[in-house]
């Protein structure tokens, strides 16, 4: 591993999270009384450049606001957060909305409204050269596709690690296939990507596309697998969960550090499983996001506990 800071830019959506905690979320006619509300900035973009920047990477965000009053909360929110927002366009319009009920097991249903992120349909003056300056751009699909792969393409010109999240789930075209270096889906995604249920099948379907793949597989942890190696599973941080609603995403974010600080393949997902299990035990999409001293922390006593590597077999 080496002490250099990653560089990230992340092209993606912000959402304004609206929150509702419940004992058991209703069915379709019922209506049931919540305990909790909150409104916390999200988005998979967001959560992802977050993440990433309280990991202790160096990060931008490409995305877009609305004119309405979550606009500047959104801004606002990256900024704190530590993440560089010039690359931030406001447009008319409201603002991207994701509306979420989150059970007392910290299950979670999601709606979301795109907003002012269906504006993002290409990259802006400036976008490229933030791209460009990156280690790695992170992606995920609550963008038009248009403007993911302008994205990607732009990466691929100046040398940038692609990393993409296939989420929401949707058929992705062979072009943005063919520019992504690492792809992580999880479980659920991959295999309606593949339409194989058995993780390593999917895996070995992607790796007929992408180079490398990270599956993420929840309480089993995730599996990695790369042409030309034997699949390696590292399993999850045990951790009571709260709410799971950016567990994903803190680990990607959080993988893309470790991976831009050199550390192997496997080391970095049990680094990054860490930052997923702080976040799974705590309300809230970004406001969960643990620092990167936490989870130094709680991935240090879980390997003195346990190995963090097995051999998929």
């Amino acid at each position: 591993m080496t002490s250099r800071t990653t560089a990230i830019t992340v092209l993606g959506s912000t959402n304004m999270d609206l929150v509702a905690y419940v004992r058991t979320a209703p069915c379709r006619g019922e209506t049931v009384f919540g305990h909790a509300f909150r409104t916390v900035p999200g988005g998979k973009g967001t959560n992802q450049a977050v993440a990433a920047a309280r990991a202790g990477g160096r990060v931008g965000m490409i995305c877009a606001v609305g004119e309405d009053d979550f606009g500047p909360r959104l801004r606002a929110a990256l900024a704190d957060a530590g993440v560089a927002a010039d690359g931030v366009r406001t447009v008319p319009g409201p603002s991207g909305i994701a509306h979420i009920v989150v059970d007392d097991d910290g299950g979670n249903s999601i709606v979301v409204v795109s907003g002012a992120n269906a504006t993002v349909t290409g990259l802006a003056p400036g976008d490229e050269e933030r791209v460009a300056a990156a280690d790695a751009l992170l992606m995920q699909l609550e963008l038009p596709m248009e403007g993911v792969l302008a994205g990607a393409r732009a990466a691929r010109a100046h040398g940038v690690r692609t990393i993409l999240t296939p989420a929401p789930a949707q058929p992705l075209p062979d072009e943005l296939l063919d520019l992504t270096d690492l792809l992580v889906p999880n479980e659920h995604e991959a295999a309606a990507l593949t339409g194989h249920a058995d993780p390593r099948e999917a895996a070995a379907a992607f790796l007929e596309r992408v180079p490398e793949v990270v599956i993420t597989l929840g309480e089993a942890g995730s599996l990695y697998a790369a042409r030309g190696v034997e699949p390696v599973a590292v399993p999850a941080v045990p951790a009571r969960a709260v709410d799971t609603t950016a567990a994903g995403d803190t680990f990607v974010g959080a993988l893309a550090v470790a991976c831009g600080e050199g550390r192997p393949m496997p080391e970095a997902m049990a680094w990054a499983a860490a930052a997923a299990a702080l976040a799974v035990g705590r309300p809230g999409a970004s406001s969960s996001m643990p620092d990167r001293p936490e989870i130094d922390a709680l991935h240090a006593s879980h390997a003195t506990r346990s190995p963090h590597l097995q051999e998929a077999r």
